[in-house]
């Protein structure tokens, strides 16, 4: 009997000891896992413009090889000596034809959004691209979204306050990240004539879970960059035109279902059958001119003299080939 308790003594003494080892091992353990799950963080949340903003300094084409009148402008940022911002200005051949300030996604600059501009010049519109600070031939720093934001609104002045643009006349235009961008001038400029949101999505947050890189990390904690502009869009007080391609291999469809849905002043959801992230212009064809003639010229005339009340209503519709 004494020789069987003292091997159990002695088992139930290795136990204990094994579990004191263990426990700091654990606890060393959890640090080093919290340590470098915290720094991947901090990475993330330090870095994270350059996940963002994939910006292209090289111009593609000059505007003397386009067989359409193309003129280089620099707008000269007030308060930053020497720092300009440049863009390309499309005029149409009547003087008189409505202005559209297009604002293109996180990458390329404005000689690779010529193709998505054609519906526009088609239909006799002016057009003023711009590129944001870090892209094509515009100075400043690496962009952010505040740093896009005061951009857009350097180009807004530009067209009114230089241009002498009649904001009634003026629409917004935006593509990808550019309709994120093109949302958050329109909250601030209610007067301009409209609002044409492309290819858009809800926000930031919901792009980023939909990444299975991002899957363990907490996104709403680390964000920095929101563009949240389905928290937005129930504030708009203009006209909306949302296109979206249904093959859309960026950006799901159902981000621009979302965003007209929560839009109370959406004129529209122009679905483009087969459309892409980067083709609605040449897959939309002509259907596509159509939809968005009918939303400029009803956009102005609800414009003039009228109040937009809570009985807009809203249509849904394709582009016919």
């Amino acid at each position: 009997m004494d020789t069987v308790s003292s091997t159990v003594s002695v088992r139930s003494l290795l136990g204990r000891r094994s579990g004191v080892r263990l426990f700091p091992l654990a606890r060393r353990f959890a640090f080093a896992f919290a340590l470098i799950y915290g720094a991947i963080c901090l990475g993330v949340y330090g870095v994270q413009r350059y996940l963002v903003f994939k910006p292209d300094r090289t111009l593609r084409a000059l505007p003397g090889e386009y067989p359409f009148p193309v003129r280089d402008v620099d707008i000269v940022i007030p308060g930053e000596p020497g720092r300009t911002l440049h863009g390309w200005w499309v005029p149409a051949a009547d003087p008189r034809a409505k202005v559209v300030l297009y604002l293109h996604g996180n990458d390329g600059n404005v000689s690779t959004s010529m193709d998505r501009i054609a519906p526009l010049r088609e239909l006799g519109y002016s057009v003023f691209m711009i590129d944001y600070r870090g892209y094509g031939a515009s100075g400043g720093g690496f962009p952010s979204e505040a740093g896009v934001y005061e951009d857009a609104q350097f180009a807004w002045d530009y067209l009114v306050h230089e241009r002498g643009t009649d904001p009634a006349n003026l629409f917004i235009y935006g593509h990808s990240l550019g309709g994120a961008i093109a949302i958050e001038l329109a909250l601030r400029h209610p007067e301009a004539a409209g609002l044409v949101v492309e290819s858009s999505f809800t926000s930031l947050y919901d792009m980023a879970i939909r990444e299975a890189r991002y899957a363990l990390l907490p996104v709403n904690l680390v964000l920095n960059q929101l563009f949240h502009s389905i928290a937005k869009v129930g504030q708009l007080k203009l006209p909306v035109l949302y296109i979206h391609g249904t093959a859309d291999e960026t950006v799901p469809f159902k981000m621009g279902e979302a965003l007209y849905s929560a839009t109370p002043f959406a004129r529209g959801l122009v679905a483009v059958p087969a459309g892409n992230h980067e083709n609605n212009a040449a897959v939309g064809g002509a259907g596509l001119r159509a939809e968005i003639s009918r939303f400029v010229e009803g956009a102005v005339q609800s414009r003039g003299g009228t109040t937009l009340g809570n009985s807009a209503g809203k249509s849904q519709g394709k582009p016919r080939s």
